[in-house]
């Protein structure tokens, strides 16, 4: 009786430190139209920073290379960032991701990830939006925020189009949310692309923030949906058009933003496990202030 009154004490002892191991994470990257060598090293920092996750990253040949080399094995890994819009992949590796996918993986869709592979049906349906690389009518319908609803647009015209880089406000549209629980109605995003005029299978499951595209900097005019999930099988996954990079990691204000990192990390964190245990941390930006973390880390 003792004995199996101390083992059964160990193991609900050895719980808690079970439930926090590390989130085993792929990151894909290794060609981009944008500077994805600053990109995927930030996404790393940012991810395993946390203590939350482990990442290894999975390097695609450069554009042209041959790419029977690329050949990740996605079930390894509890979760999958795309940084990555190039060459088309193997058709067995295609395959694989979207098996992962449909079985349960969780996918973070980061920023121009959702410009890649227009023919390839499935991914589009991952992403439910996506953006040039000849994207039109033909690739979906219009899809932005209007009245507290989502509106669909089938209208002839450009997929995919953003303004200057500019600070703008970020709209909460679901307070329910795991990844958004906690966050403000209206929070301040530091410089950035603002994605618009996306197309796409428009699956979009829940939408978690919006951002007006003001035609004062070049934008739609529209409300946009900028941060939201996606249904697709049985995976989660977290759609976020923000974070452009820029020429270093020091001169990426949209990357250093408090708002984005954070929201990294929830939507990473809910993808990988469907819940959300990080406390929402006092340097969160407002609706009227900015707020930083330069060193991609909380101080």
């Amino acid at each position: 009786m003792i004995i199996g009154l101390c083992l059964l004490v160990g193991w609900q002892a050895a719980l808690p430190v079970a439930a926090k191991a590390p989130i085993e994470t792929l990151l894909i990257t290794g060609q981009n139209n944008h500077n994805w060598p600053v990109s995927h090293q930030v996404l790393k920092r940012i991810l395993e920073s946390s203590g939350l996750f482990t990442v290894d990253v999975a390097q695609t040949p450069p554009a042209g290379g041959d790419m029977s080399l690329f050949s990740p094995d996605f079930d390894a890994y509890r979760l999958v960032v795309l940084d990555y819009n190039g060459d088309a992949w193997p058709e067995a590796v295609r395959e694989r991701f979207e098996n992962y996918v449909k079985n349960g993986g969780g996918v973070v869709v980061y920023h121009a990830a959702n410009n890649a592979f227009p023919d390839w049906k499935a991914y589009n349906e991952i992403t439910a939006l996506g953006g040039w690389e000849g994207r039109n009518e033909k690739s979906g319908d219009w899809v932005y925020w209007k009245d507290g609803a989502l509106v669909r647009d089938s209208g002839a015209g450009i997929g995919g189009s953003h303004g200057q880089q500019h600070s703008y406000v970020l709209n909460r549209r679901n307070a329910d949310h795991p990844v958004t629980r906690g966050l403000p109605e209206r929070w301040l995003h530091a410089q950035d692309e603002l994605y618009d005029r996306m197309r796409g299978p428009g699956n979009i499951r829940d939408v978690l923030f919006t951002a007006y595209s003001d035609p004062a900097t070049g934008g739609s005019g529209r409300e946009e949906p900028l941060i939201f999930t996606v249904d697709y099988g049985k995976g989660r996954i977290f759609h976020d058009m923000l974070g452009h990079a820029g020429p270093s990691p020091e001169e990426s204000p949209a990357l250093q933003c408090t708002g984005f990192q954070v929201l990294l990390l929830r939507g990473a964190e809910w993808a990988a496990t469907g819940k959300v245990r990080q406390p929402v941390p006092d340097d969160f930006p407002t609706a009227t202030t900015l707020s930083y973390r330069k060193n991609y880390v909380e101080e």
